[in-house]
């Protein structure tokens, strides 16, 4: 299933949220928000909406660390032949950037820069005590290695989405936001479910995928 579509799905049951609990704007945005984030995580594992920028990024960086690896080998091989210039450190730094720029993959790049992002919130979350931002955190940090449609569309883990929805909800004060989460998390994997490859909900457990190959 498309990203826009699964993000279309969120941004409805944020809306219907909405004009089900009492109404303001504030609160509107907040359902609308987390319903429409929860219905795009589980592709997280891999390239989805909410990595593209990532991945875009990761690519210039890739290709910045080959091309200023290999300016900087220029210019040292020219301070070497003209002035017998040599920097034992200058010629390892600039042969490991053109290497790395190189040899790196441009979806190991994004994905360390993802888990970068997971790590910083598991941080602040363990820093001001908030366990429901350390989960949110580790499931950034950790969704990136998984195989995509492995973990990340199973049961176990709309369960731990819905238990992070539930602490975001008491840390706001606001009824329904564990429901916008779930609901969002969890209209993902029916969606999935839909399209000829299937969700393997029970995954590691039952490895078989549940399809209605109806999309």
């Amino acid at each position: 299933m498309k990203g826009s579509t699964h993000l279309a799905i969120g941004v409805a049951i944020g809306a219907a949220a909405a004009a089900h609990y009492p109404f303001t704007l504030e609160h509107a945005a907040l359902y609308i928000a987390i319903s429409a984030l929860s219905a795009l995580s589980p592709d997280l594992d891999g390239p989805s909406m909410l990595s593209s920028r990532i991945g875009q990024f990761s690519k210039w960086l890739r290709e910045m660390l080959f091309w200023s690896g290999l300016l900087l080998i220029v210019i040292l091989a020219w301070l070497y032949f003209t002035e017998s210039f040599f920097v034992v450190e200058y010629s390892l730094a600039a042969l490991s950037l053109f290497l790395l720029g190189l040899i790196i993959k441009d979806g190991l790049l994004r994905n360390i820069l993802v888990s970068s992002i997971g790590c910083l919130l598991l941080y602040t979350g363990w820093s001001h005590h908030m366990m429901w931002l350390m989960g949110f955190g580790l499931f950034v940090a950790v969704a990136p290695w998984l195989k995509h449609r492995g973990m990340t569309h199973t049961i176990w883990a709309l369960g731990l989405w819905a238990a992070i929805g539930s602490g975001l909800e008491k840390q706001l004060h606001l009824d329904g936001i564990m429901f916008v989460a779930t609901a969002g998390y969890l209209s993902h994997l029916i969606a999935d479910t839909l399209t000829p490859n299937g969700v393997k909900w029970l995954y590691p457990i039952f490895k078989k995928s549940f399809k209605l190959p109806i999309a």
